[in-house]
């Protein structure tokens, strides 16, 4: 619209010129080298424009002329484009379906007519991958890194392809290339975290956190918790070496992270081994109210070098009044009761998790408790059958495997922070009553009746004979029961097969097993196809470490750092 209105306007102007001019006649006269020209003005006018025309075309063919061989370069170069761009766009939609035929066909048209195209090098590099050729995917995208432009991508190629083939270590190597190349990559600094963590280069993947921390590839909630696992897995290997740092940055992890258990049990003991109690007991109060875990009740119990099983339980007291409702506080005081030999307050304090959260620690400690109170073999007996079909208690897990202890990354993939305290999932493959059968048999063997004078020394907290428990065995407690039959069952539920399990000696000697018996055996050996059998647990007993200037329990009272467990119970093999 407005280009007509200006062409409207230019010819009603030129109308109005020429009109202007025929109105006002006039001559124009011309004397030059001995030529006379004489004409109107009007004419000499028209004349002017009519010329100033032509000269105009005339350059405009001339320029056309001269400029055709370039323009005809042009637009084959035009076409060529658009047939590669054409080739390109084909090529990623038949990458995306999985046509590696297609993708192929058009990988090869796009090399053609675009051959120096980031996008073709991408696009060959694809449908190599799609056909299974990985020696040529890998050899185009290190042609890439000659490049600038396609530095990055080649680098991001070859990290991929090395970790489909495994190799880590030239995985780890391309993502810090490429986080050097281009510190704002967010695939880089966590690629490079991953692998870090993977290979347990803790202190690297600390340098890396930071920085993507500092980049804004991660949040800071996240950044801090995966930071006091690193800071922990550091304290867990230098420990006993270098006790100092590992408190540092134990003591730094725990204010990260006030729910990570392994942070607080290092601080806590090592504390405690220094002798300041106090501290060693905050940071275990804090993380016990946010994770309660039966290290950190082992750790505060022997918090402090010295304490008799009497001190120990009220400790134990105080601890589990800070969380009353897990089921972790009434375990704990039973725990330490039993090793006071207070068996009624232990009895109490499982009282409430016998009819509705029994669990297989719960039953095993009812059966230590009747071990070490009266000596009742049956009783005995009978909360062993009821712990194979009880629930399961928490472990250390992650992406399906369990472990006896806490692992900074996971065993299947390097996962960093995997390890969580929780109750494995059930299975119906007898794994967990194979499990639980290692388990009783460090519990088969019954313990002798405790007498008035072990009640008396168990209230003094002293033992004026260490061996006296074990000079009370004789050969009359040796006893052969008839055989008790108990069905294997996951966490309660019905099913086979049975098993029959006989009393087993408490002097060392093991009996024979009758040939009836053999049932045992094969139900203890039962073990899913794909998983392999587990390992017999060994029994775990936390001795708080001495000071350098402690010079150590008064050597009349040996029996008070042996909890009871060790003393009324032996491994029958």
């Amino acid at each position: 619209m407005v280009r007509l209105v200006v062409y409207l306007v230019t010819i009603a102007l030129i109308a109005s010129g020429l009109a202007w001019l025929a109105d006002r006649p006039g001559t124009l006269q011309i004397a030059w080298q001995g030529y006379d020209i004489e004409t109107s003005v009007f004419r000499a006018v028209v004349i002017l424009a009519a010329t100033v025309a032509t000269l105009v075309f005339l350059w405009s063919i001339f320029r056309a002329l001269w400029n055709s061989p370039a323009a005809i370069g042009h637009r084959l170069l035009r076409q060529r484009q658009k047939k590669g761009l054409d080739a390109l766009s084909g090529g990623l939609i038949a990458i995306g379906a999985g046509d590696s035929a297609l993708a192929s066909r058009y990988a090869l048209q796009a090399r053609k007519t675009l051959p120096h195209e980031p996008l073709t090098h991408l696009l060959r590099a694809q449908s190599a991958e799609l056909a299974g050729d990985r020696a040529a995917a890998r050899r185009i995208y290190e042609a890439m890194l000659a490049s600038p432009e396609t530095e990055q991508l080649g680098l991001r190629g070859l990290f991929l392809e090395a970790q489909r083939e495994g190799a880590g270590e030239a995985a780890r190597q391309f993502a810090d290339r490429a986080l050097k190349a281009n510190p704002k990559l967010g695939w880089s600094s966590t690629a490079l975290f991953e692998q870090q963590c993977k290979q347990k280069d803790w202190s690297g993947a600390l340098s890396t956190l930071d920085h993507a921390k500092k980049s804004g590839h991660i949040t800071k909630a996240v950044a801090d918790r995966k930071r006091a696992v690193l800071l922990t897995a550091k304290a867990v290997a230098i420990e006993d070496d270098a006790p100092d740092k590992a408190l540092a940055w134990s003591l730094e992890a725990h204010g990260l992270a006030p729910d990570l258990v392994p942070a607080a049990v290092i601080a806590g003991r090592i504390l405690a081994s220094r002798g300041n109690t106090a501290k060693a007991a905050k940071v275990l109060q804090k993380t016990w109210t946010k994770s309660p875990h039966p290290d950190l009740a082992a750790t505060y119990a022997y918090a402090r070098i010295g304490d008799s099983t009497r001190d120990r339980l009220d400790r134990v007291r105080q601890l589990a009044a800070l969380n009353p409702h897990s089921i972790e506080s009434p375990i704990a005081v039973a725990t330490t009761a039993t090793e006071a030999r207070l068996y009624d307050e232990a009895r109490r304090a499982l009282e409430p998790l016998l009819a509705d959260r029994l669990t297989q620690r719960v039953a095993m400690l009812m059966a230590r408790i009747e071990a070490g109170e009266n000596g009742e073999k049956g009783r005995v007996r009978e909360w062993l059958a009821r712990a194979m079909n009880a629930a399961r208690d928490p472990a250390w897990m992650a992406d399906g495997v369990i472990s006896n202890h806490w692992e900074p990354t996971s065993p299947v993939d390097g996962r960093l922070d995997a390890f969580q305290w929780r109750v494995p999932v059930e299975t119906t493959d007898g794994k967990g009553s194979e499990i639980l059968a290692s388990k009783i048999d460090e519990l088969i063997a019954i313990a002798p009746v405790a007498t008035k004078d072990d009640a008396e020394r168990s209230d003094t907290g002293r033992s004026d004979n260490p061996d006296d428990v074990e000079s009370k065995l004789s050969q009359d407690d040796i006893v052969e029961a008839e055989p008790v039959t108990v069905t294997v069952k996951p966490n309660g539920a019905g099913g086979e097969p049975k098993a029959q399990f006989p009393e087993a000696s408490v002097n060392g000697v093991a009996r024979p097993l009758p040939a009836a018996d053999d049932t045992i055996n094969a139900a203890r050996r039962v073990t899913a196809p794909d998983r392999a059998p587990v390992a017999k647990p060994e029994p775990q007993v936390y001795v708080a470490p001495r000071a350098p200037d402690d010079p150590g329990t008064d050597p009349i009272e040996p029996e008070l750092e042996q909890p009871v467990a060790r003393r009324n119970f032996r491994t029958v093999n």
